[in-house]
């Protein structure tokens, strides 16, 4: 039986739970060892392996939970890349769950790039069984065993608080990985758990199984999932409201994430359910929030209240749009009508400045950020290209605010970050694509173009910059800052959904955090002490949700009830029974 964490949202047990927190169980011997939940490895106490039948299957030392841990991270710092420091912790993982959630959650910093990062990817080759099966795989080709799946999953009846589902077609580093993707889900539900304090007893990754277009996995006899390739237009949205609907019944207060999608699968599933569900996606919401996050630091700093700043977006995707969204909804809470927030974004993608000319070749969620062909009258134009390019874009804007989210590696060049500089006391350049290879321009020289009045942030790490004696402390617009506590709070709240309010609240957490007059400071916090963001966070996000009338739950004392409600990684003592 799963222990329960947040008292407010588990439900009631099948059987009484030992007051002392202890754990019960049937398994002896090696079937004790080999289940991830219920191995100590060298920490089961002499009574325990006595009466579990442990006795001679483990070496004679008695340690604890903390030696372990320092163990475990001596071994992985002595590991030679990020693919083998990643396929360790997989291991970890799969052998020992409780040492895997301690060590993680003791070296996020360090660790979350591992878990995340395209480095840490294997091949998608890679046998899709090469780990313990984790989670729930749903096939579009059996839509009615979705709901005997999650019961099969959930056999203790316990309850889930996260679900996070992916049907892997665009996970970072790898795009279709088919159903190997279901690592994505793995990966990030283990950064809630660390970083967040999300019980792992009460999260289910969910591999959404909709085909692969990846030649090299359909033709593998070794590769497990369906051997078509993707099923896509009414069939997929048929199979997204049956896994929605089915996961909304059985778990009605779970927050439904999802990771690893096509730009226009993750708009289409984000704008169809979020008014009828927690629902989040990291790779908009929170891209837009962290996004707004650093830009209401920014702001701080400036002075100048965000709804009067001029707003250009190169990269007019899903992430540049997403960030777009989360800084208009800002302005109108500040006051402005949607059509004066939307009057102060120019979005620029690959073909030029969008304008409602480019008819067809507008996305659904660009057409809003289309100007008006009579706003770009006499504007200069590429004879090679007849729309309009970034740097005409910002001689005639004069943008104060200059956000990348382009992946054009150099687009903001010396001659455009200085012709914007001249017309404002403190440029606010995002260059938020990554990798760093990627990335729009180098702080370093975006510091030195504008002659360190520049407040900049970055898609990827980058070490401080020093330019006329001051450090440059360069803000790193890392998602794993927001989007646990968001989760977090949503949990606590019991909130009905995700709304921009909440996000909004999550993004000025975020920025209060941070003491940003001080010469050189970052536009946010550090990633050192994830589990103290969190916190902040989570209690910013469930008092939106008490506000707007979305929580479930009525709270005395949200801080206390934030704090309580995070699962720790700790050893509970195991009975035999």
């Amino acid at each position: 039986m799963r222990q329960r964490v947040i008292p407010i949202l588990a439900a009631t047990p099948a059987t009484p739970k030992p007051v002392d927190g202890s754990r019960q169980t049937k398994a002896r011997g090696l079937a004790v060892l080999n289940s991830p939940q219920l191995n100590k490895g060298t920490a089961f106490t002499a009574e325990e392996r006595r009466d579990l039948g442990l006795t001679g299957l483990l070496p004679a030392e008695i340690s604890n939970l903390r030696t372990q841990a320092k163990r475990a991270w001596l071994h992985y710092e002595d590991l030679p890349d990020e693919l083998s420091k990643k396929l360790y912790l997989t291991s970890l993982h799969d052998r020992n769950e409780m040492l895997f959630f301690r060590v993680l959650a003791e070296h996020l910093p360090e660790m979350i790039p591992v878990m995340n990062g395209p480095g840490a990817r294997p091949s998608p080759s890679l046998r899709a069984d090469f780990r313990q099966p984790r989670g729930v795989y749903l096939s579009i080709d059996h839509p009615e065993a979705i709901e005997q799946a999650f019961l099969n999953f959930d056999q203790d009846d316990a309850g889930m608080d996260l679900i996070m589902a992916t049907d892997a077609e665009r996970v970072q580093g790898i795009g279709d990985w088919g159903i190997g993707g279901i690592e994505a889900a793995v990966s990030k539900l283990a950064i809630y758990s660390a970083a967040a304090g999300i019980d792992p007893a009460r999260a289910i990754p969910v591999m959404l199984d909709v085909g692969t277009d990846r030649r090299s996995l359909l033709t593998d006899a070794r590769y497990a999932g369906n051997r078509h390739s993707r099923v896509r237009g009414e069939r997929y949205k048929d199979f997204i409201d049956n896994y929605v609907a089915v996961a909304t019944k059985l778990f009605p207060k779970a927050v439904l994430q999802w990771v690893g999608l096509e730009a226009g699968n993750a708009r289409f599933i984000l704008d169809r359910y979020r008014d009828r569900a927690p629902v989040f996606n990291q790779e908009i919401q929170g891209t837009g929030a962290i996004g707004l996050a650093a830009a209401i630091s920014a702001v701080r700093v400036c002075g100048t209240p965000l709804g009067k700043h001029r707003v250009v977006i190169h990269g007019a995707g899903t992430a540049g749009i997403a960030t777009a969204d989360q800084i208009r909804y800002a302005m109108m809470r500040e006051g402005l009508s949607p059509a004066e927030a939307f009057n102060r974004f120019w979005c620029v993608d690959k073909d030029g400045l969008l304008t409602a000319g480019m008819g067809a070749g507008l996305r659904d969620y660009q057409r809003a950020y289309a100007r008006p062909d009579i706003d770009c009258e006499g504007w200069k134009r590429n004879s090679e290209n007849p729309n309009i390019d970034l740097a005409e874009v910002v001689r005639r804007v004069r943008p104060t605010m200059l956000i990348g989210a382009s992946t054009a590696a150099g687009s903001f060049t010396e001659d455009v970050v200085r012709l914007m500089a001249k017309h404002t006391p403190r440029p606010i350049i995002f260059a938020l694509s990554t990798p760093a290879s990627q990335a729009e321009a180098h702080p370093a020289d975006l510091i030195a173009w504008t002659d360190g009045r520049a407040l900049v942030a970055s898609g990827a790490p980058f070490a401080p910059v020093t330019h006329m004696g001051v450090t440059y402390v360069i803000a790193h617009a890392n998602q794993a800052r927001l989007y646990p506590g968001v989760c977090l709070g949503t949990v606590v709240s019991q909130s009905m959904r995700i709304s921009n309010g909440m996000l909004s609240a999550a993004a000025n957490a975020l920025s209060s955090l941070v003491v940003v007059r001080q010469p050189g400071a970052s536009l946010l916090p550090q990633i050192d002490d994830l589990r103290s963001v969190a916190v902040s966070v989570a209690v910013a996000v469930a008092e939106a949700a008490q506000v707007e009338g979305l929580a479930r739950v009525r709270s005395r004392d949200i801080v206390q009830e934030v704090r309580d409600g995070m699962w720790s990684p700790e050893y509970r003592r195991l009975l035999a029974s």
